[in-house]
């Protein structure tokens, strides 16, 4: 029998700060060279796209891919779970809620190991679904006492911090421009789909961290190359999957405005290998494009929880 887990499943059996503990203990996994992960390969239709996402990992007994399509603004997500130990299917599981939670959980992860300890203000942009799951990482983190949002819908903006405000127990205030977002944060996150700079270099206060997490495709960059420029540390979630499609940093290679060398993968920090930062001073830089070790290790940990809670479906297959 193969268990199906609705979104509803997924979002009763996961919390964040679950969530952020699963992810770190695959980006550990990756540091100590036991995880496998693939690069995403689209398939182009005439309307849109699908989007194939494998893994492995091990110590979890997860093995599996992630497979979505993206048709304009609507995704459908699935991430097909079998044990890395026999090869047997284990389980489906409808990926939408999932894949927010765990690029949340990622940047929690990124704040964890690279922002400063006394962080208190984050800068905001982008005020959709995944800035919905952005912002409880950071706080799950980091004392959090201030967030500074901005999107360029002036309703939209607002209706979200309020939301958000209520939700987290922060304050949450709406800007009306880019730059008040970026004024005397400590955290910055850009959870956008822009394919023009949205964030700027000049408005880097030094020791800021930022976490870029809405780009995932070589066409689209949020940050500017003074930006890039001016980080002193550079981590990517996965090295080979950001030379194909990190836009922001595609982009600052290809000027000459950095090489790859200069970036590290975020398992390489949390196993200590490489430092997240080296004083308060840095600026440091998360590119977070999201992967499919991130999706196979928590699908693998909800199917666990799924069995003992007795939650989800049963199929004959």
């Amino acid at each position: 029998m193969v268990m199906l887990l609705k979104e509803k499943d997924v979002q009763q059996l996961l919390s964040m700060e679950e969530c952020i503990d699963i992810v770190e203990e695959a980006f550990k996994q990756q540091g100590l060279g036991r995880v496998v992960n693939r690069p995403r390969y689209r398939t182009r239709t005439e309307r849109g796209f699908l989007h194939m996402m494998p893994a492995s990992v091990p110590s979890m007994d997860g093995l599996g891919f992630k497979a979505y399509t993206s048709y304009g603004a609507v995704a459908k997500n699935l991430v097909v779970l079998y044990s890395y130990q026999n090869g047997q299917l284990l389980a489906f599981i409808e990926a939408g809620h999932l894949s927010n939670i765990r690029t949340g959980a990622a940047t929690g992860v990124a704040t964890k190991y690279m922002a400063r300890q006394d962080a208190k203000i984050v800068g905001l942009y982008g005020t959709g679904g995944q800035a919905r799951t952005q912002l409880p990482a950071i706080c799950a983190v980091r004392q959090i006492s201030q967030v500074k949002a901005f999107s360029r819908n002036q309703e939209r903006r607002e209706s979200f911090a309020k939301e958000m405000t209520d939700i987290l127990g922060v304050e949450v205030v709406p800007v009306e421009n880019p730059e008040e977002a970026a004024k005397g944060v400590d955290v910055i996150v850009t959870a956008t789909t822009s394919r023009d700079p949205v964030y700027k270099g000049d408005w880097m206060d030094k020791g800021v961290h930022v976490n870029a997490v809405g780009s995932n495709h070589w066409i689209r960059r949020e940050l500017d190359d003074t930006a890039i420029r001016r980080a002193d540390i550079i981590v990517v979630d996965d090295l080979e999957d950001s030379k194909i499609e990190a836009g922001d940093l595609i982009w600052a290679v290809e000027r000459g405005v950095m090489t790859w060398g200069k970036a590290s993968e975020l398992g390489d920090v949390v196993v200590g290998r490489v430092p997240g930062r080296q004083g308060d001073d840095d600026i440091t830089l998360f590119k977070s494009n999201g992967i499919a070790m991130e999706d196979v290790a928590v699908a693998a940990r909800l199917y666990e929880k799924a069995r003992e809670a007795g939650l989800g479906q049963e199929i004959p297959i």
